[in-house]
């Protein structure tokens, strides 16, 4: 060893969302190549791998000074950094460094592991699982309880989607996700029939690659209409429905009701004529199977004529237009 050489100090991560042990090759030559691998935490999650695979590991929290004076002539020393990091230790170094009067060994931060995506979703149902143990509200909710909810957040939602905001659309797609973390953690709980989120997952991964042949399969599709077509027959050999009406929620908004009840009728080549009646809803309906006809969502088409006419009362009033002018 070069008694000048300062030695290197290597800060070991590792995502707590991944197994304990599966470190990343640079990872496991770094740890077995080193002059000492230190630990502050006794219970670190990596700690029986290390000690099955022969590296020594010795629980330690030296100084950054302490430290430093450790690798002094070419030594390496690792040290396994928590989830929470180890601040103290990175703070000082980071002083010595800066105070000019110290010879610095190389410092090196080594992701064992990385956070693959969808990694926060992990995040999500722990932290979902702890306030339904311990929230007093959470834990007293079921599912009719929060069915309102998922009402009001998928309208919120569009309100986003409509608004062109991106930051609100990423917070509502949130509380929209939440309620189906919330609802998988309920089920859990059924004496009789209880599912998970992994459930959940399971069945909606399922159905995807069963309605995408022309994706996962043998099947080709060139363009959306195809593609269409494939999901519609797909959909008609699961479910078997006695009724092209079957499975069309009743308590959907008026006008998107009449819609997909003309697209179902449309779709199957019935050639029904529409109920006669004098009536603003009738009439309504008529416009709303028209306007599927040709393609537009005439409930899409109604919220945004609707909120043309909120901006022209505001307008009346002597008030701005804008989103951030509505009040909640």
């Amino acid at each position: 060893m070069n008694a000048e050489d300062p030695g290197r100090i290597v800060l070991l991560t590792a995502s707590h969302r991944v197994a304990p042990g599966l470190l990343s090759w640079p990872a496991w030559q770094t740890l077995r190549a080193a002059d000492r691998v230190l630990c502050a935490e006794r219970d670190h999650p990596q700690l029986p791998y290390l000690d099955e695979a022969g590296v020594a590991v010795e629980h330690d929290a030296p100084t950054a000074e302490e430290l430093v004076d450790d690798c002094a002539g070419g030594r390496t020393v690792v040290v396994l950094v928590g989830g929470e990091g180890n601040q103290p230790l990175t703070d000082g170094l980071a002083r010595l460094g800066g105070s000019g009067r110290v010879q610095m060994p190389d410092l090196e931060l080594l992701p064992g592991s990385y956070d693959l995506p969808g990694a926060r979703l992990l995040d999500l149902v722990q932290v979902m699982d702890r306030i339904r143990l311990e929230c007093p509200w959470t834990s007293q909710k079921t599912h009719k309880g929060l069915a309102k909810y998922a009402i009001e957040e998928a309208y919120e939602l569009v309100e986003a989607i409509e608004d062109g905001d991106r930051e609100e659309l990423r917070e509502e797609l949130g509380d929209v996700l939440l309620q189906v973390v919330f609802h998988a953690r309920i089920a859990q709980e059924d004496q009789e029939e209880p599912f998970a989120i992994d459930d959940v997952a399971a069945t909606i991964v399922e159905k995807l690659i069963h309605r995408h042949p022309h994706v996962f399969g043998d099947e080709t599709a060139e363009t959306p209409e195809d593609v269409h077509a494939h999901w519609l027959r797909t959909k008609a050999i699961e479910k078997q429905r006695a009724s092209v009406t079957d499975g069309v929620p009743l308590g959907q908004p008026g006008l998107a009701l009449a819609a997909k009840l003309g697209g179902r009728a449309r779709a199957a080549g019935l050639d029904i004529a529409l109920p006669e009646g004098e009536g603003v809803g009738h009439r309504l309906l008529a416009l709303a199977v028209r306007a599927e006809q040709d393609g537009t969502d005439p409930e899409a088409a109604l919220r945004a004529a609707a909120r043309a006419y909120r901006d022209v009362i505001r307008a009346a009033e002597g008030l701005g237009t804008g989103p951030d002018s509505v009040e909640e």
